[in-house]
């Protein structure tokens, strides 16, 4: 018999419709007790999570992510934050030197496994959600929003609540694509496509490429969902906004 967190890690689905009932406060506090015990680099915690339950703060939160996930009752938006810290560093007499690339990516990693512990332990307790990788197309906006201040950049959004649905389960390429023994193995052709046969021949995905008119699943991607112009366009406007905010100083 699997271990229950094992079962849990292997079972997940991501879930977009959430019923009204609302998520309890303490709840809601055991989740972020979950998330802050997560490894982070130095034990600076160069991170902060906004909670956001009330309107019309929430429906403007969803407006900013497209509309998706309208019924959740709970929005968690987790930034990577050094100004919290070099304010730190100002109360102590010391250096402020963690508005650079270096601090940006570590903070990065630390946010995610910050949000990942908080989605595990929402998990648990019988809750559903769904990263929001729109968080990268408004971030400013969403700042802005949300009162960031310099050196406050979201980078992860969850929308959260009782789900209302049970979706289906998402294939994902298995380890003979992902695993890598001892050193990077470059596969061929022939390894490729035998590890990605998983989702190219997923029922799901090929219904989505006939209604999308595309010669493959992965054109969905490079022409449809995530395509080079828009790719760029978005980078160029995420790049300013880590300028404007003292998070890219190159």
């Amino acid at each position: 018999m699997k271990n229950d967190t094992i079962e849990l890690l292997m079972q997940h689905r991501s879930v977009r419709k959430f019923t009204p009932e609302g998520v309890s406060p303490d709840l809601i506090a055991e989740m972020l007790d979950c998330g802050l015990r997560a490894s982070n680099t130095g034990n600076m915690q160069l991170y902060s999570v906004i909670v956001t339950q009330q309107e019309p703060l929430r429906s403007e939160l969803c407006k900013l992510h497209f509309g998706q996930c309208a019924t959740a009752p709970l929005w968690l938006t987790v930034c990577v934050d050094v100004a919290r810290y070099h304010h730190y560093c100002r109360l102590n007499a010391c250096d402020e030197p963690y508005g650079n690339l270096l601090w940006f990516t570590s903070a990065l990693v630390d946010a995610a496994l910050c949000a990942q512990n908080i989605c595990i332990a929402a998990e648990a307790r019988g809750l559903g959600f769904c990263y929001l990788g729109t968080v990268n197309y408004n971030t400013r906006q969403i700042a802005d929003l949300l009162q960031c201040p310099a050196g406050v950049v979201p980078v992860i959004a969850l929308a959260m609540g009782h789900p209302a649905e049970e979706p289906r389960r998402s294939e994902r390429l298995g380890q003979d694509a992902v695993v890598h023994s001892e050193t990077y193995h470059v596969a061929t052709d022939a390894e490729l496509r035998e590890s990605h046969r998983v989702r190219d021949d997923d029922p799901f995905n090929k219904k989505m490429v006939e209604e999308n008119g595309t010669r493959n699943y992965c054109e969905i991607f490079t022409t449809k969902r995530y395509p080079r112009e828009m790719n760029e366009s978005v980078s160029r406007d995420l790049l300013q906004f880590l300028k404007d905010s003292g998070m890219w100083q190159f």
